[in-house]
């Protein structure tokens, strides 16, 4: 594994000694892991929600890393518990998000995609400008660290990355509202998508920055890398979905082949985006929604079922090694300390951006949708609590150590880690006692909001008077295209299901297909 890069061997040392080293290294993590795991079991099993399972991996991190702080090991256990931020971006933080893609439950999630749409893209432009600017502002005025306006905008991106694994968790243990934790699981999903994108983009203008660099341009170059990362894995995802449809690999002594190129279809989409300088993030995400809403249905059943399962297997185990990992290198490393007032102003600058984002997008939300189906204020006030930070700003600010030079880098990486920390055993420890608060614990599902998801699903078949002949039904047809382009969900069940997958657009078999649901938190 990338993370148990061998340093250079010691010329006084002997290949058994660094395999032996090795091997302590790999059986720290490994117990660590497991105590994660059993630790989390047992606080999940006792309802103790003021130390959510990412709380205390973190927590596990920490002590550990503190322990070899202060012993002699830390040399060594450095050595053997080291790697890059490449090792976050190409084995860890795939299978998140990929699992975040392919675990959408397709119902709660088009019906409020407007909705998520405004808050995932729109709002984390807002609140990574937003954050951007404060923190140049609060330079130029000597109220904290000062750095150039376009390495700001770079500290606003990164930072703008929530990661609302523990919130969502306890969501779904105290059972909220489904249209509230639709709207947050979506925002997760495309927010991190988002971030990363305007991160690599307004890292390339401080690169590329000249006299002439327009903000046209820059926009252009962002929606480049979005909207193409965005095609490459739906492209891919469609692509896998025709394959398993017309290979005919649903047979039993083929089931083996067809699992595995399930498997590799995800890193396929991955590394196809990253050798075309796009995201491989952003591309990932959405193979993992066409996949698990196409090229799912195609398998057979118990390839449905392995699939599912070893997601979730490898997810998880990335989750809580990214948590781990975090913990421990915030204890070991060598932060820049001497900038507190930079920490503790972006906490305050990004609640701020973090509010911005959300009461803005839920306003003009608001505004287009009818009386009951309006998001209520106590929805507002979770999605901003919901708001904090994890992986993805941590790997970012772990890359911006390189990019960026002159310490700026580690300032914005220590900033981040202890933004990482506060967030997650502050926010995910008092998360149970905010949804009580707020009242939205055990919300009526069978409301108005409930019912409007079923509304929005409605299929209204074609319906044609007698034979028309064959240039009348092109024009009905085209008639047919322009009423149901519309609805997302009509142009699905009509033309991209049947085309896509076995099923025949039946809605039962469809809901039947999608109504499963790993997370309590829908039913």
């Amino acid at each position: 594994m990338d993370e148990l890069k061998i340093s250079p061997a010691d010329p006084r040392g002997s290949p058994a000694k660094d395999q032996q080293a090795a091997g302590v290294g790999i059986l720290l993590q490994i117990m660590m892991l497991v105590l994660s795991f059993v630790l989390g079991h047992v606080l999940r099993r006792h309802r103790f929600y003021y130390l959510p399972e990412a709380s205390a991996s973190l927590l596990i991190g920490l002590i550990v890393g503190g322990l070899a702080n202060i012993s002699n090991t830390e040399n060594s256990i450095r050595a053997w518990f080291n790697f890059h931020e490449e090792f976050f971006f190409l084995f860890l933080l795939p299978p998140i998000i990929f699992q975040s893609g392919f675990s959408l439950q397709p119902k709660p999630f088009f019906s409020n995609f407007g909705a998520i749409v405004t808050f995932a893209i729109f709002g984390t432009f807002v609140a990574s400008v937003v954050t951007g600017i404060l923190v140049y502002l609060g330079g130029i005025t000597y109220l904290i660290y000062k750095l150039p306006f376009v390495e700001c905008l770079m500290f606003g991106a990164l930072i703008s990355a929530t990661d609302p694994v523990t919130v969502l968790s306890i969501f779904q243990e105290l059972g909220t509202d489904v249209n509230l934790y639709a709207l947050v699981f979506g925002e997760s999903v495309l927010n991190d998508a988002m971030a990363i994108s305007l991160y690599r983009t307004m890292s390339m203008v401080r690169s590329h920055m000249s006299s002439d660099q327009s903000y046209f341009m820059v926009v252009v170059r962002f929606l480049e890398t979005f909207v193409g990362s965005l095609s490459a894995g739906v492209g891919v995802g469609f692509i896998s979905a025709l394959l398993f449809k017309y290979a005919g690999l649903d047979i039993d002594n083929l089931q083996n082949l067809e699992c595995c190129l399930f498997v590799l279809f995800p890193y396929f989409s991955y590394m196809l985006a990253e050798g075309l300088g796009l995201s491989g993030i952003v591309s990932i995400l959405f193979t993992g929604i066409v996949m698990k809403h196409y090229s799912f249905s195609n398998l057979s059943e118990n390839s449905q079922k392995f699939v599912s399962a070893f997601f979730h297997l490898i997810s998880s185990l990335a989750e809580t090694f990214v948590f781990i990992y975090m913990g421990f290198d915030i204890a070991m490393e060598k932060h820049s300390w001497s900038h507190v007032g930079f920490i503790f102003f972006s906490i305050l600058f990004i609640g701020v951006a973090r509010a911005a984002n959300v009461f803005s997008c839920a306003y003009l939300v608001n505004l287009v949708r009818p009386a009951h189906r309006k998001i209520p204020m106590k929805h507002q006030k979770a999605l901003w609590y919901s708001g904090l930070r994890g992986a993805m700003a941590f790997a970012l600010a772990l890359q911006s150590i390189h990019d960026l030079p002159e310490g700026h880098g580690q300032t914005i990486f220590t900033a981040t880690t202890s933004i990482v920390v506060l967030t997650v055993l502050l926010i995910g420890g008092s998360t149970g006692t905010m949804l009580e608060a707020l009242e939205v614990v055990g919300d009526d599902h069978d409301g108005p909001l409930g019912e409007s998801l079923e509304t929005n699903n409605t299929y209204r078949a074609p319906r044609y008077e007698g034979e028309p002949s064959s240039g009348n039904r092109f024009k009905m047809k085209l008639k047919e295209l322009r009423e149901s382009a519309a609805s997302f969900t009509e142009i699905d069940r009509n033309y991209l299901t049947p085309f896509f997958t076995s099923q025949n657009g039946d809605e039962d078999e469809h809901a039947e297909l999608f109504g499963d649901s790993r997370r309590g938190g829908y039913h």
